[in-house]
């Protein structure tokens, strides 16, 4: 289980997480939600420890990640795997060269600096990228392919790390509607197949509704709503919303399975003043 107690991030004078607890059980897929500057990359990026934390604790098991240094700081990342928006491919190199440097952390340092992989190591690279349907573009150079094609590569990366946890940060946003259905249709079969806990950060409310198990709202760093799909009312969303509600309902509607009506169990929702 993956805990938070009042995680805080500052900026200077700008708090940009504030006093954030949660408990994320293991193999939950979680979607977080609210307007551009709401934390939402901060929160990720404080869970993947590529900033620290201003105060609060990030516990793993029984580890406090927030300690973490050196060797053991370097292990969590490749535990809590992190996909981002722009894919952070490199692009001059094959695609499964590029799917193999999710291996470096295990790898002896001289291994790592010449990038020589053994056969087995190779194997596991392409058994990813044909999870993903991307098998054929193995000997491709990362920079030929389409967003959505790198996105799925950049996918096959993380799961080559063999994570505990997988951090997603906007992952569709640069997609066409059907490469961003490919994506997230890929992240919930990682999560039901493998039982990884998958997080992942949205800016529509159909995507979060649609296939997440649970949902976070955030709202000027802190979290104003925790629950599930059916309890996060289109009232509840405008809250979170705010000013971007408009362009987040107008997204949505292009979904048929969004629900159309206000759901009573919001009552039995966490709703964080």
């Amino acid at each position: 289980m993956l805990k938070l107690e009042q995680l805080t991030r500052r900026f200077g004078e700008n708090t940009a997480v504030s006093s954030a607890t949660l408990e994320i059980p293991d193999g939950q897929m979680v979607g977080i939600i609210g307007r551009s500057g709401a934390g939402k990359s901060t929160l990720l990026r404080l869970l993947n420890r590529l900033i620290d934390p201003s105060d609060g604790k990030i516990v793993f098991g029984d580890t406090d990640i927030a300690q973490l240094k050196g060797r053991e700081l370097r292990q969590w990342r490749s535990d809590c795997a992190m996909i981002f928006q722009q894919f952070n491919l490199v692009g001059r190199l094959d695609v499964v060269t590029n799917v193999l440097t999710g291996r470096l952390c295990d790898m002896p340092a001289w291994r790592s600096l010449t990038q020589i992989f053994t056969p087995r190591e190779r194997a596991f690279a392409i058994q990813a990228l044909d999870r993903l349907g991307m098998a054929h573009t193995a000997l491709q150079r990362a920079e030929t392919l389409s967003g959505g094609q790198q996105q799925r590569v950049a996918i096959a990366r993380a799961l080559a790390q063999e994570p505990k946890i997988l951090l997603a940060d906007e992952p569709i946003a640069s997609l066409d509607p059907m490469n961003a259905k490919i994506v997230m249709d890929a992240l919930r079969d990682i999560n039901k197949q493998d039982g990884i806990t998958v997080i992942c950060n949205l800016h529509t409310l159909d995507t979060a509704r649609n296939y997440c198990d649970r949902i976070i709202g955030m709202q000027d760093g802190r979290i104003v709503f925790d629950g599930t799909p059916a309890q996060l009312t289109n009232q509840m969303a405008r809250e979170i919303y705010g000013a971007e509600a408009d362009e987040a309902f107008n997204e949505a509607a292009t979904s048929t399975s969004i629900p159309t009506s206000d759901s009573p169990a919001v009552d039995t929702a966490k709703a964080i003043a």
